[in-house]
Formats: structure tokens, sequence, C-alpha cells
């Protein structure tokens, strides 16, 4: 089955889950990973569904034993493990990512619905991520609304600065990439 049947299907079986109508364009995935590449190091993706941002990753050269997943889905975790081989698949929340021994990344790359979180979740998520991050590292993350998708407050309380990125028209909706680092 190609990515949009499979992401509907999970849409109708699992509507807590999803929080898109459509997978990401081809368009938004490249744009989140194009400041990505074999010297990023390890990569942490949370929420990679049907694995369009996770094909534009790979395809930046990052080497698929640098590239952990972070999937709550366990239909779409399968269909990643059978085309990704050699990706690192956790059925598991983003949360976890210290307790599994994730440390140093280069870069978080997320496709969580931050913005319809709670602020103490996002907080949550916000802070094992930055707790795998290496000093200079990047989370990168998308959003359809008209501002960040952080809680200010959240961005405050973990210290971040937040650079605007690529405006990707060819997406359904449109969507704006945002980078967040340490101070």
């Amino acid at each position: 089955m190609n990515d949009l049947a499979v992401f509907l299907g999970q849409v109708i079986r699992r509507p807590g889950q999803i929080s898109a109508l459509v997978p990401s364009s081809r368009q938004l995935a490249r744009a989140m990973a194009a400041s990505l590449g074999p010297d990023t190091g390890a990569i942490a993706e949370l929420g990679p569904g049907t694995g369009k941002i996770t094909r534009a990753i790979l395809a930046r050269g990052v080497a698929p034993g640098n590239l952990t997943l972070f999937e709550l889905n366990p239909v779409f975790c399968r269909r990643l493990a059978g085309e990704f081989p050699g990706v690192r698949i956790e059925n598991s929340p983003a949360q976890n990512m210290p307790a599994l021994g994730l440390a140093g990344l280069g870069a978080v790359v997320s496709g969580l619905p931050l913005l319809s979180m709670p602020p103490a979740l996002q907080q949550q998520i916000l802070h094992a991520a930055f707790c795998a991050l290496a000093p200079e590292g990047r989370f990168i993350q998308f959003t359809y609304g008209p501002r960040p998708p952080l809680d200010a407050q959240v961005q405050r309380d973990l210290g971040l600065r937040v650079t605007r990125g690529a405006h990707v028209l060819a997406n359904m909706p449109p969507a704006r990439v945002y980078h967040y680092t340490r101070h």
C-alpha cells in the first residue's frame, strides 16, 4: 500500500494518534532535512509516520545507523522497519530518548503536533530532546500555524532561542519550519 492509504487507514483507526489529515509533502520533508548531512552525527526523528521526512534525512547522506525513529503507532513502526533497514526504530514516546541511551545527538527532527499538546507535555518532550542533544545540537520542528510551535513559556523555561526556517507552500496545509537551539 502507498503512504497515503496507510496514513488514512491509521487516521480512521487511531484518530487520537494522528494529527494531520494527509502525510507531509516531499517539499516539507526536504525543508525539514535541509540542514542535515553526513557530518550532523546521530539524529532522532519524532513521529515519523509513514517515513516522508525519514526518506529526506537519509537522502541528505545521513547513515541509517545514525538515525533513531520514535513512533507510537505500531502499524507505522512495522512499515518503517520494512522500508528502512539499519535505522533504529523505537515504538516509544519521545520522552524516553535519554532513558534509551540517546546522547550527543546532532539534531532532533520532529513531526509531532506540538501546538495541540499541553505545555507540560511540550516541556517533557523538549526537555528529553535537549538532554539527548549535544550542546550545539538543534531541534527542528514544523507547524501549520502562524506562530512558532513551542509555547513561549516552555521556550523561556528551557532557555531556547528560535530561528524561522523555510515556509513551505507545497504542503497541505502550508507549513513553516523552525529551529530551536540553546542560548
